[in-house]
Parts: C-alpha cells; sequence; structure tokens
C-alpha cells in the first residue's frame, strides 16, 4: 500500500489477523495508507462459487488465524486429483508462526466452502508440502510451493497449468480473471465468500517500469507477470496469495505479490505458471 513515509512491498499473506508485511532486502515497515478505488471484494470483484470453480481452494489454520473464516490465510489452486498448488511465502515463518507446517496441527485445506463462515466441503489434511528452495524472498522470485493430499479431491475438482508453449496466455491485454477470499479495500476488511475479479495482463515492459527494484519491489519477466486495470481499482489483495489467474481455462499465475492494492501505478504481481510448470509436476 502506499506510504507518505516509503513504499513498501507486500506479500498478500493475512498474518493472525492481520495484514502481513514481508520486507524485501529488509524494508522496514511503514504506516499504511488508503488505496484507490478500492471498494470491492478481490479489489473491484463479485461473487462467485465454488461449484462454479471447484479448484479454488483455501489454507487455513484456526489455532493462528481464529475460527472466523475458517481460519483462511492463503488461496491455493487445485492441478490434480491430489495436488494443489499455493505460494511459497505462505509457508514462511512470518506467515505461519512456526518453522515448520508440520508444527501447526490443524493446518487444512479447505474444498469446496464458498461461504468460509460456513461447514460446506471438506478440510483436509496435507500429507506433504514441497517449498520451491529456490524461492527468493527478497526478490518474491520462484514463489511458488506443492502441497500433496493423503486422498483425492472431488471429480472435476482441478484445472491445467499453462506450459512453456502457452505464450498467447500471457500476451498483454489478454482477459484474466483472478480469484480469493481476501482483503475486499485494501484495508483489512476481508471476505467471507468467494469472488472474482477481471483483469488484464500487463506488458512486462510495464511491469518492469512499475517494480524497477529498490522498496517498490523487482519485477522479473522470466518467472512473474503482472496484472491490474487501467486505472487501477481491480487486484488481487493481502489473503489472496496463492489464489488463482485464469485464462480461457487454464492457471498462468499465482498471487503474489505487489505494492498495495488496486493502485493505478502498481499492478498485482503473480509468479507465471508457465516458468513452474515443470517443477510442480515433478512433485504431483
Amino acid at each position: 500500500m502506499r506510504s507518505v513515509f516509503r513504499a513498501v512491498l507486500r506479500c498478500r499473506v493475512l498474518v493472525a489477523g492481520v495484514v502481513a508485511v514481508l520486507p524485501a532486502l529488509a524494508i522496514p515497515m511503514a504506516a499504511p495508507a488508503t488505496s484507490a478505488s478500492a471498494n470491492e471484494v478481490v479489489v473491484g470483484g463479485t461473487p462467485t462459487t465454488t461449484d462454479q470453480e471447484p479448484w479454488v481452494v483455501a489454507l487455513g489454520s484456526r489455532s493462528r488465524f481464529g475460527a472466523d473464516r475458517s481460519g483462511q490465510f492463503c488461496g491455493g489452486v487445485a492441478v490434480g486429483p491430489h495436488t494443489v498448488v499455493t505460494a511459497a511465502h505462505c509457508f514462511s515463518t512470518e506467515a505461519l508462526g512456526v518453522s515448520d507446517w508440520h508444527q501447526l496441527t490443524d493446518l487444512r485445506l479447505i474444498v469446496g466452502r464458498t461461504d468460509l463462515t460456513g461447514t460446506g466441503g471438506e478440510e483436509m489434511p496435507l500429507a506433504d508440502v514441497w517449498v520451491n528452495p529456490a524461492f527468493d524472498p527478497a526478490t518474491n522470485a520462484g514463489d511458488v510451493a506443492v502441497i500433496t493430499l493423503g486422498h483425492s479431491l472431488p471429480a472435476g475438482a482441478s484445472i491445467p497449468m499453462a506450459q512453456p508453449s502457452d505464450t498467447a496466455d500471457y500476451a498483454p491485454g489478454t482477459q484474466a480473471e483472478v480469484y480469493g477470499w481476501g482483503d475486499t479495500t485494501g484495508r483489512g476488511d476481508y471476505a467471507t465468500s468467494l469472488r472474482t475479479a477481471p483483469v488484464s495482463i500487463f506488458a512486462d515492459t510495464t511491469c518492469e517500469k512499475a517494480y524497477p527494484g529498490g522498496t517498490d519491489g523487482s519485477y522479473q519477466a522470466a518467472t512473474m507477470l503482472c496484472a491490474g486495470a487501467q486505472g487501477g481499482g481491480k487486484d488481487a489483495c493481502q489473503g489472496d496469495s496463492g489464489g488463482p489467474l485464469v485464462v480461457g481455462g487454464r492457471l498462468v499465475g499465482l498471487v503474489s505479490w505487489g505494492n498495495g492494492c488496486a493502485l493505478a501505478e502498481y499492478p498485482g504481481v503473480y509468479t507465471r505458471v508457465s516458468a513452474v510448470a515443470s517443477l510442480v509436476a515433478q512433485h504431483m
């Protein structure tokens, strides 16, 4: 979020009920200000359901994040009958409060639950987690983790990943959809039900201009893409980390980081799925 003091790189994860500021290059925290045009859920979004989008899942821990909203703090995407991808920083010590995810004994994957205040769907334990060892918390490059489940997800509850050959999915101006239960305004107002927002893929040159390095973050086109709306107003936000960015029925991005939410000059940055698809496949 913009600050009168200095811009702060903000990974989009909810930590113990508050917005987590995971600093890059040991950037000190700064007081957040209100984001412009941020007035709806998954900023600029509309309601959807897990019946319509069964591959959108949530990560939750009530002991860490409270009973409200099923303890949700990150999103995820089912890409196979036993496999979910999410952001590596969702498994950081800053997010979980422990150095090993096994220590958070009630950590669960929430499947088929549109309204996080309800009891629909299923809460599934994690059998294994692979966090990309090449993930760089200073730049957020390689921000991907793979969750393995002990038993199968419902039939049809997965989405294919974009592959390196799917270059058209990343063309500037391509229309995409982002999904999540995160902050609705940029001010810590978290959704209870799943939302989606339409965004456009931006040119790498635009993303590099927004995040040239330093305190605003460093955009790396080989492993990242960015998306938003001209003039701002539509974006993922805190609590959406690890959630899907989808083009034409394929997963093209994972919510990763950004400076503020829905700001015209700072589009959201996503892990480029085509760049990590082969890594994910090795752990499916």
